[in-house]
Protein backbone atom coordinates (compact mmCIF):
# COMPACT_ATOMS: atom_id res chain seq x y z
CA UNK A 1 0.00 0.00 0.00
CA UNK A 2 3.31 2.99 0.86
CA UNK A 3 4.58 1.94 -2.60
CA UNK A 4 1.17 2.32 -4.50
CA UNK A 5 1.10 5.47 -2.03
CA UNK A 6 4.53 7.02 -3.08
CA UNK A 7 3.78 6.14 -6.80
CA UNK A 8 0.15 8.05 -6.79
CA UNK A 9 1.98 11.00 -5.34
CA UNK A 10 4.60 11.31 -7.86
CA UNK A 11 1.69 11.38 -10.11
CA UNK A 12 -0.49 14.55 -8.28
CA UNK A 13 2.98 16.18 -8.01
CA UNK A 14 3.28 16.84 -11.81
CA UNK A 15 -0.36 18.57 -11.75
CA UNK A 16 -0.18 20.40 -8.13
CA UNK A 17 -0.19 24.48 -8.99
CA UNK A 18 2.63 26.71 -7.83
CA UNK A 19 0.89 26.90 -4.19
CA UNK A 20 0.87 23.55 -3.47
CA UNK A 21 3.63 21.37 -2.12
CA UNK A 22 4.29 18.14 -2.54
CA UNK A 23 4.42 17.86 1.24
CA UNK A 24 0.66 18.52 1.39
CA UNK A 25 -0.15 15.91 -0.30
CA UNK A 26 -1.74 13.41 2.61
CA UNK A 27 -4.21 10.11 2.10
CA UNK A 28 -7.34 12.52 3.50
CA UNK A 29 -6.01 15.35 1.26
CA UNK A 30 -9.17 16.21 -1.52
CA UNK A 31 -7.66 16.66 -4.79
CA UNK A 32 -9.88 19.82 -6.05
CA UNK A 33 -10.65 21.49 -2.41
CA UNK A 34 -7.22 21.18 -0.70
CA UNK A 35 -4.75 20.35 -3.70
CA UNK A 36 -6.15 22.52 -5.95
CA UNK A 37 -6.49 20.19 -8.90
CA UNK A 38 -8.10 21.42 -11.82
CA UNK A 39 -10.96 19.21 -13.49
CA UNK A 40 -9.15 19.19 -16.79
CA UNK A 41 -5.83 17.63 -14.85
CA UNK A 42 -8.13 15.40 -13.07
CA UNK A 43 -8.48 13.54 -16.18
CA UNK A 44 -4.82 13.78 -16.31
CA UNK A 45 -4.08 12.17 -13.30
CA UNK A 46 -6.84 9.31 -14.22
CA UNK A 47 -4.79 8.31 -17.57
CA UNK A 48 -1.49 8.35 -15.61
CA UNK A 49 -2.74 5.87 -12.67
CA UNK A 50 -4.45 3.96 -15.10
CA UNK A 51 -0.90 3.71 -17.05
CA UNK A 52 1.00 3.22 -14.21
CA UNK A 53 -1.03 0.33 -12.13
CA UNK A 54 -2.63 -1.18 -15.65
CA UNK A 55 -5.87 -0.68 -14.58
CA UNK A 56 -9.10 0.88 -16.12
CA UNK A 57 -11.05 3.29 -14.50
CA UNK A 58 -14.55 3.70 -15.40
CA UNK A 59 -16.53 7.25 -15.09
CA UNK A 60 -17.80 6.40 -12.09
CA UNK A 61 -14.53 5.75 -10.10
CA UNK A 62 -13.38 9.09 -11.32
CA UNK A 63 -16.91 10.45 -9.54
CA UNK A 64 -16.16 8.30 -6.89
CA UNK A 65 -12.27 10.09 -6.80
CA UNK A 66 -12.53 12.92 -4.53
CA UNK A 67 -9.20 12.35 -2.27
CA UNK A 68 -6.26 10.69 -2.14
CA UNK A 69 -7.15 7.39 -0.75
CA UNK A 70 -10.10 7.14 -2.63
CA UNK A 71 -7.87 6.87 -5.99
CA UNK A 72 -6.19 4.48 -3.56
CA UNK A 73 -9.17 1.97 -2.73
CA UNK A 74 -10.20 2.38 -6.30
CA UNK A 75 -7.00 1.20 -7.43
CA UNK A 76 -6.76 -1.53 -4.99
CA UNK A 77 -10.29 -2.63 -5.33
CA UNK A 78 -9.20 -2.80 -9.46
CA UNK A 79 -5.95 -4.73 -8.96
CA UNK A 80 -8.01 -7.32 -6.81
CA UNK A 81 -10.22 -7.65 -9.39
CA UNK A 82 -7.89 -8.31 -12.30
Amino acid sequence: MEERYEQLKGIIKIYLPEDVTVEAITPESHFINELNINSANLVDIVLDVEDAFDIVLENEDMDQMKTVKDALDIIDAKLKAS
